[in-house]
């Protein structure tokens, strides 16, 4: 242990004021401590998603947000399928249109008023216009395009020009 003097603001200041610090030489493994910068970097980012989601509603920031609506998309030897969910849209509110392979759905969810004088607690149903323009693999023969919607559900079924078709080439060994 060494122990050093010093007057604050170096010898020129007139100060007649004097501490001292003790200066202990620092060991890695004393008392059982080790640093590691690795496992610091952990629990600084342990305490940075502790502090945000006490300042955020963790459950409004896990909501997927601006892809609506969600696809699933099939195919078999000679169509593709589109399926959307859209459920409280009215099918006379959805546009579906094909541009070489882009397929596009336009549409509009319309949510009635609750009423004039009514607070809301929470909302977290959208309203408005929608968009969602999804590319497939190969070109879509615009002429075989037909689409169904039920519960909610809109099935598109779109075929595949026969030039346009993927071969799968066999190996030879």
């Amino acid at each position: 242990m060494t122990i050093i003097k010093w007057r604050p603001g170096g010898q020129e200041s007139g100060r007649e004021e004097e501490k001292t610090m003790t200066i202990i030489k620092w060991s890695p493994g004393r008392s059982g401590y080790r640093f590691d910068p690795f496992s610091e970097m952990q629990r600084l980012q342990r305490e940075m998603h502790r502090i945000y989601n006490t300042l955020t509603d963790t459950r409004e920031a896990s909501r997927p947000a601006g892809v609506y609506p969600h696809l699933n998309i099939t195919e078999d030897e000679d169509n593709y399928y589109v399926r959307a969910e859209l459920p409280g849209v009215d099918p006379e509110d959805i546009e579906i249109t094909t541009q070489g392979n882009d397929l596009i759905i336009n549409g509009e969810r319309k949510i009635p008023l609750e009423g004039e004088n009514v607070s809301y607690h929470r909302r977290e149903r959208e309203a408005g216009s929608f968009k969602r323009i999804t590319s497939l693999p190969t070109i879509i023969d615009s002429s075989k395009v037909a689409a169904v919607c039920k519960n909610g559900l809109e099935t598109t079924k779109m075929g595949v020009p026969p030039g346009n078709r993927r071969v799968l080439v066999p190996r030879r060994t």
